[in-house]
């Protein structure tokens, strides 16, 4: 798989030797520091040759240069989240994101997009639990121009009247059609169910939106984006020594640093024995079932994430699909996954099927998962997931993009920069006597909370 590196020995080597290089026209060496004099550690991996530097500002970035395409993925990443939004101002965090790209310094939201398409770029922020982020694309050509802007949007951003009022109705109109969403409905139940006071389970409501202020939203942004807790990963036609002060121009203009306060472990309730049916008008029910997983770090991890494949994670080929849809017809599409966060860790799953098959999808899916606590899986099972898995991981390399998100995720979640060479291997390592082992200790019915969205019928079966 040597045809994904971007970067081939002989051209990585020519651009750590490279000095005081241009970018757009800016002599890249004549800012802040000396990125001449940069520490910069290279991974030659199987999928990509990373390299990992601290910018003169500080900044720990990751770098896969690819010098055939003309263009600069950027990722930049805070450890702070929704989370962090104060008790009545559920939303705050939103609002912030929102705004990184709706104005900044002289030029309105407006002026803002017409610039961003003078400079064939984009920006934008977004914001998860745990983790803000900001995302940009640029032509290198106009590399210098692209992070002049993203330092304004980051320094001076304005919070005008116009967005944010939008933004206000926007999120009362979501407030409303939530209410008749079959995953929000679905969401909040679990919540409610298995950790209704941790903070991961706080919303917004009509009070809290409502008592949103653009100066607070602007403020906010200097609790979650400073310059000591930024990370960045990029992939495109640019060298460290170019790269490096360009961040440091670009994050010049936030605060040095902010004490976060950190998220607690969730601790998930007993799971509930019967069926929670959240009452919704609707042809059809849709059905999740969640039960306590594993750490990311756990030696369980890799032997569960290959088990889930043969449960609900492989399509047409998991054991789900082939007897709830394929063999009893019970539904389109049923699946499951693994989500190992820091502080949550679940397995789950879900599908839809109508309103009077409900109670057999539910029992229909408790046999699959007793079964294979049961029995396990079989060779031919194990040999297959295990094919697709490693197969199929080249293609989550296959643009700047995905290469530059891929590594954000894998430094979110604190891994090695050798993990994508060794993911394949932990893969393949695993063996049937790991995947019972791991069914045995998972996968149960009565470790699963099941949650009816719907008009369910046949659940007293």
């Amino acid at each position: 798989m040597s045809f994904l590196k971007p970067v081939l020995g002989a051209l990585t080597a020519l651009a750590l030797t490279a000095c005081s290089p241009t970018v757009g026209g800016v002599n890249a060496g004549a800012d802040e520091g000396d990125p001449g004099d940069l520490q910069i550690t290279v991974h030659e991996g199987e999928f990509a040759t990373i390299q990992q530097f601290v910018t003169p500002g500080g900044v720990s970035v990751w770098l896969v240069e690819e010098p055939s395409i003309p263009i600069l993925s950027l990722r930049m990443a805070w450890p702070a989240g929704t989370t962090t939004d104060p008790h009545g101002l559920e939303g705050l965090t939103s609002a912030m994101v929102y705004h990184m790209n709706e104005g900044a310094g002289d030029l309105d939201s407006q002026a803002f997009t017409k610039r961003m398409e003078e400079l064939n770029m984009s920006f934008g922020c977004g914001a998860g639990l745990d983790s803000t982020f900001c995302n940009a694309s640029m032509l290198t050509d106009n590399a210098s121009e692209s992070f002049e802007l993203i330092a304004l949007a980051y320094a001076e951003p304005r919070f005008d009247e116009g967005p944010f009022g939008r933004f206000v109705r926007e999120q009362e109109v979501s407030l409303n059609t939530r209410e008749t969403n079959p995953r929000y409905l679905a969401r909040r139940a679990l919540q409610q169910a298995l950790y209704p006071d941790h903070p991961y389970a706080r919303e917004t409501s009509a009070e809290s939106i409502a008592a949103l202020t653009a100066d607070v939203a602007k403020s906010h942004k200097n609790t979650i984006m400073t310059q000591k807790e930024a990370i960045v990963t990029a992939v495109g036609a640019i060298s460290p020594e170019q790269l490096a002060p360009l961040i440091d121009t670009a994050i010049a203009g936030l605060p040095i640093s902010f004490e976060q306060t950190l998220t607690e472990e969730v601790v998930l309730a007993e799971p509930s024995s019967d069926p929670i049916v959240v009452d919704l008008p609707q042809p059809q029910s849709l059905v999740t079932f969640t039960a306590p997983a594993m750490a990311r770090d756990d030696a369980d991890f890799y032997a569960a994430r290959v088990l889930n494949y043969t449960l609900g994670g492989g399509g047409f080929e998991s054991r789900l699909m082939k007897e709830l849809r394929v063999a009893q017809g019970l539904t389109y599409g049923v699946s499951t996954r693994i989500s190992a966060g820091k502080y949550l860790q679940v397995w789950s799953g879900g599908g839809q099927t109508k309103n009077e098959s409900a109670g057999d999808f539910i029992a229909g899916i408790k046999t699959e998962i007793q079964r294979i606590f049961d029995d396990g899986v079989s060779e031919d099972e194990l040999a297959d997931a295990k094919a697709y898995m490693i197969g199929s991981y080249p293609l989550g390399f296959d643009s700047n993009a995905k290469i530059a998100a891929n590594m954000m995720s894998v430094r979110i979640d604190d891994l090695p920069v050798d993990y994508f060479d060794q993911r394949n291997a932990l893969i393949e390592a695993v063996t049937l006597e790991d995947v019972n082992r791991v069914a045995q200790t998972y996968l149960h019915p009565d470790r699963f909370t099941f949650i009816v969205v719907g008009e369910p019928q046949g659940l007293d079966n």
